[in-house]
């Protein structure tokens, strides 16, 4: 069980006190359930992790592509978190949220002139540039603009995370950031120096994404810190920033065992307190952006379970409404799950079945071993656990299917966070062959 997950007496799955089979019945399937509880729950380790460490200056900016809508965005501007966003749709959610420009963030390897136009005109609160088109971008931008902003350079400290190699991006060969070993990030720490409109706060890097340990982290941060004594003695650079991003592990399955949030944070600031105190540093301010340990235990999927199938020797197939159109990654780059019965959840789970998608590809399978009670037939209601991060966000129509509804769930209460979308949606900004030679119907 996560957070507010509990059985209840008829044998159902509750979250946040409220029965799923009651969830299934007013919203319908698939159905992204969060459990805000626990969303606010792994928020306060990061702020009580950071909060022991007196006369130190810390930020954590939740990373809104894990999940972002408005409700989330607002969420978290109540939790007092600021915010990085990768493109321009994220940037446009989060000041639609009315969270402070000041408290964003924009990442991103290939941000375009309009999106950094929008960053620009709301002058968030920095842009993490990360390669020297960008740089030169940005600087031929502001002074047009005759404006400021402040940046950070994102770095690739050669650090590789023991993760997939789909969200491993600290290594040398990544699309991501400025290499410190062929002296590139020194070369845009001068730039970034000389300019009059781009105002140098700090340094950047994000080494990967689901890390069970803290020495990949350690290391980076005594790269980097080595490399900035040599630019703060060559160049007279002031560091004010060190932002180690995120990519703090969670558990998906039984096997998965994350550490707890305070010792990712604890390695951290004390590795940065030692390698800037042993080089006679002023210390910076220390930033991380957690976005899947902040709310990827907190989501559950809610499918309706319809065909069966028995191949006699080699495997029970047992099929649900959503699959790969709603949740990508164990097609992507086979991530494990962990499911139940949902309206069953009291009976012994002892057979083995691959939990197939409706999408018409024979890799759209949620759970290939997933172990469910033998009682488990049509019409029960399935939970995948741990869907709160990448699901939504990484969403698709693939064969024009509607993207599923967002409740958001505390104290026994439910709240519609996003609506189902309907076939009219899949088809609202479709153009009819007869209108493709009117211009103005565009």
């Amino acid at each position: 069980m996560y957070g507010t997950q509990a059985i209840n007496e008829k044998g159902h799955l509750c979250i946040g006190g409220v029965d799923t089979t009651d969830l299934a019945k007013e919203f319908g399937t698939p159905l992204y359930v969060y459990d805000t509880a626990l969303i606010k729950d792994k928020i306060n380790q990061f702020k009580e992790a950071f909060s022991q460490f007196e006369h130190m200056e810390w930020q954590v900016a939740y990373a809104s592509k894990a999940f972002s809508t408005i409700a989330m965005i607002q969420l978290i501007d109540e939790q007092g978190l600021s915010l990085d966003v990768v493109s321009g749709g994220e940037l446009y959610t989060a000041l639609k949220a009315g969270l402070s420009p000041d408290r964003i963030h924009f990442h991103g390897n290939n941000k375009s002139v309009s999106e950094l136009a929008m960053a620009l005109d709301a002058k968030i609160g920095a842009v993490i540039v990360d390669n020297f088109y960008e740089l030169d971008l940005l600087e031929t931008m502001c002074a047009e603009r005759n404006q400021e902003i402040a940046v950070l350079l994102r770095v690739t400290p050669g650090v590789e995370a023991h993760t997939h190699e789909f969200i491993m991006t600290g290594q040398d060969d990544s699309k991501f950031g400025f290499n410190l070993d062929d002296g590139m990030a020194e070369r845009a720490v001068k730039q970034a120096l000389s300019s009059p409109h781009l105002d140098l706060k700090g340094i950047h890097s994000h080494i990967g994404s689901q890390i069970f340990e803290t020495e990949g982290f350690a290391r980076a941060i005594k790269i980097m810190v080595g490399h900035i004594e040599a630019w703060h003695r060559n160049f007279g650079f002031q560091l004010e920033v060190l932002n180690v991003g995120g990519g703090f592990g969670i558990r998906y399955t039984d096997s998965d065992r994350p550490l707890p949030i305070k010792r990712y944070v604890e390695t951290i600031v004390r590795t940065a307190q030692d390698e800037i105190a042993r080089l006679n540093l002023h210390m910076p301010a220390l930033w991380v952006e957690p976005g899947r340990s902040i709310v990827g235990e907190a989501g559950t999927t809610l499918y309706t379970a319809g065909a069966f199938k028995t191949i006699p020797g080699i495997r029970k197939y047992l099929s649900v409404d959503g699959g790969m159109s709603d949740n990508i990654r164990p097609s992507l780059y086979q991530a494990q799950y962990k499911a139940i019965c949902a309206n069953k959840a009291l009976d012994s789970a002892d057979t083995q079945m691959a939990l197939a998608g409706k999408c018409c590809e024979s890799g759209d399978i949620l759970i290939k071993e997933a172990v469910l009670p033998e009682s488990c037939s049509s019409g029960d209601l399935i939970a995948v656990f741990s869907t709160g991060a990448y699901g939504y966000s990484m969403a698709s129509h693939y064969n024009r299917i509607p993207n599923a509804a967002v409740v958001f769930i505390e104290d026994g209460e439910a709240a519609l966070a996003v609506r189902r979308e309907t076939y009219d949606d899949l088809i609202r900004q479709d153009v009819a062959l007869e209108k493709l030679s009117q211009r103005d119907s565009y």
